[in-house]
Formats: C-alpha cells, structure tokens, sequence
C-alpha cells in the first residue's frame, strides 16, 4: 500500500426528510446564494422545502446552472456574489450544479483578470474561496463529498477540472426521495458514472490494497443489484438510498486511499462531451470498455478479480477472466439502457480520434495510471468505439 493522507470535512446528512435540518447548518447572519439548475427543483419540491427551511434568512438565487457547468455561466453568479455581498453558497440540484458552486466559490475569491486560465488551465493552487454546502438531488458525480470539480468552455470547447481543499462541502445534504421524480436518463446516467468512478480508482494494478480493493467490487456489485430495481420501480426508497449512497462512495476517495488510480476513461470522455455535447455517463459508457481491451495486459489481474467476485466468472486465467469482465460491463450498461458505440450517437469514429488525437498532442498529453495512455493510445481506442 502506497502512503497517502485523508482529509474530508463535510458533514453529511443522508435519510428522509433531511432538508429541514437546514436551519441546524447554518448561522443567520451569512448572505447566501442558492444556485441550481434548469428548475426541476421547483418541479420536485426541493426548491419550496429548501426555501421554507430557509425562511427569515438573507436569501438570494442564481438559476440557469448546465449539465457541465459553463465558465460563462460560472462568471454571471461571480458577478452577482460581488455585488451582493454574498459570504454563503448553496448548492441545490446535481452534480453539475455543485461543481458549478465548486468554481463559482474559487473565483469569486481569485484576485486576477482570468479565474479560468489560472483555476483550470494552469491548475493554480486556489487561496481563498467561499463556503459553500449542498442539498445534492442526482446519485452520480459523488461531488457532495470530495474536492473536485469540472468545468467547461463553450469559447474553447473545453472540459478542465480543479481540485482544492477549499471547495469541500461543509455540509451535504442527501434525501433519496427527492431522485424519486428524476427522468431515467438520468439515473441511468448516474449509476454509468458511479460505476466508472470506481473502476478508476481499482483498476489499474495491485499495490496491496484488499481493503480498499473490497470497498470498490462492494461498490459495484450494489449497483448492479440495486440498478433493476429503480429502474423498474422508481420510488423504491431502499434502491435510491443504496444507489445514492453508492454514488457518494464511489468518489469521497475512499477507495483510492494508497491505491493507484487511472482517469483515462474520464478525460477521454470529457473530450467527447466538449467536441459533441453528449452526456458525461454516455461517453464513459463508450470509452471504458475500449480502453479496458486497449489496456486489458496490465489492468488483467484486477480485471481477474472483478469478473470472478462480481460477475461469477469461473476462469483461472487471468487474461480470459479479464475479457470476460469487460464483456460483463458492457453488457451491464446496455442491460440497464445505455449505448456503448459512438455510432449509436451519430458520432463517427474516425472524427472523434482525429480530434481528440490532436488535441491531446498539442497538450502532450500521458494519462492512466502508467502515463502510457499518449495521444497515439487514445487515437487506438477511439476509432474501436
């Protein structure tokens, strides 16, 4: 096991009926911002219980966050936070509006000209920040509880993300009742995103991690047992919270404590997103069984392992083993209703792989977890997608 430091402290209140605890969480005096999406949360109810938890506060709102964040976006609020005065920030709604929340909170604090080139493009350390919470509505980006975010550019067709201690949660809160209404598409989307979190974090090769090595497959065979029973029955509470808590797991880092990790499906993918603006959980179902093939040599022992624990594969060699787990994730993602094929978005390959081949040779870019995933390597993986 590698050496590694942990560091997390965002409180978290998971369960039923969790939004009225926000009085509890937070001190009058603060001016806070509450930020969400596209306005399900006024379709849902969330907006209404966050705003009746919140009643007698110094409340003000931002709306109009998008799936991947916009910079463009990101700079509206700053500017609203500045003239405001605002000293809180409320995330309600997904992932994506919590990473927007995430750099809203940096930029607001960044002294310079550009946030963007600094915060994302150079990857500055970020020296001051907002506070910021969330009432997390979407099991998928695990963002209610780590440091990270990602951002995107429409003038660039960029997806960069940050990291900083000074973006983590204070406090998240996560009533699975509130997924009860979410469209399929996107539980869909989210369990694919959960599901290549953590194959991020355990696949790569073994450093003698057994603990966290079960924490992961514990990760994955939940989803796979839970995904069926939502999608056949959505306001199954015990399959929400299983799969929500699944979500939040799969990226608080837990799982990559004195492991090595890979994120080359998630970079691939936000290259994908940037280019053709399909959905982040569509271009990691299309890029990780690809790149598990491209890589199948050195990930095979952890490959071995994930077919024969989660999947039941009786296989004593390991190279076997391995194409059968592959196998089995791509069957999973289509059994649950995702596509794996750029073709099945209209999105030829050989364009994809030219582009990103090239855009990743500008940026001599060397992902995975050996740095041996070169432009050539991604150009490889994406003409077989």
């Amino acid at each position: 096991m590698n050496n590694f430091e942990f560091f997390c402290p965002t409180k978290v209140l998971f369960g039923k009926n969790t939004i009225s605890e926000l009085p509890k969480l937070i001190d009058k005096s603060h001016r806070i911002l509450m930020i969400y999406g596209g306005g399900s949360i006024k379709k849902n109810g969330v907006y209404d219980q966050v705003k009746k938890a919140l009643e007698g506060y110094q409340l003000f709102e931002f709306g109009g966050i998008e799936p991947n964040p916009k910079y463009e976006t990101c700079m509206k609020a700053v500017e609203m936070i500045k003239q405001e005065n605002i000293d809180f920030l409320l995330a309600v709604g997904g992932g994506s509006t919590l990473d927007g929340t995430k750099f809203i909170a940096a930029a607001a604090k960044y002294e310079g000209d550009n946030a963007y080139d600094a915060i994302l493009v150079r990857e500055e350390p970020v020296k001051d920040a907002l506070p910021i919470a969330d009432v997390i509505t979407l099991p998928a980006t695990g963002s209610e509880m780590n440091n990270g975010a990602v951002i995107s550019r429409l003038a660039t067709n960029e997806k960069l993300p940050f990291h900083s201690d000074l973006v983590f949660p204070r406090f998240s809160i996560i009533d699975p009742q509130v997924t009860f209404s979410l469209p399929q598409k996107q539980t869909i989307n989210g369990i694919v995103d959960t599901f290549v979190h953590v194959m991020e974090q355990y696949c790569t090769y073994d450093v003698n991690t057994p603990l966290q090595d079960d924490w992961a497959l514990g990760i994955l065979r939940t989803l796979i047992n839970e995904a069926p029973k939502v999608l056949a029955e959505p306001n199954d509470y015990e399959a929400r919270a299983n799969i929500f808590w699944c979500a939040t797991c799969g990226l608080n880092y837990w799982i990559s404590l004195g492991a090595v990790q890979d994120w080359a499906t998630h970079m691939i993918g936000h290259e994908l997103t940037a280019f053709y603006g399909i959905d982040h959980g569509q271009s990691l179902a299309i890029v990780l069984p690809r790149l598990l093939k491209n890589q199948k040599v050195s990930k095979s022992k952890k490959l071995a392992k994930l077919a024969r624990e989660v999947f039941g594969v009786n296989e004593t060699v390991d190279l076997k083993a391995a194409d059968k787990a592959i196998d089995n994730i791509e069957e999973f993602f289509n059994s649950i209703g995702m596509k794996t094929k750029l073709s099945d978005y209209e999105i030829d390959s050989m364009d994809a792989a030219e582009k990103i081949k090239d855009r990743f040779n500008k940026r001599n870019t060397a992902l995975g977890e050996k740095g041996n995933i070169t432009a050539e390597t991604a150009f490889e993986i994406l003409k077989n997608c």
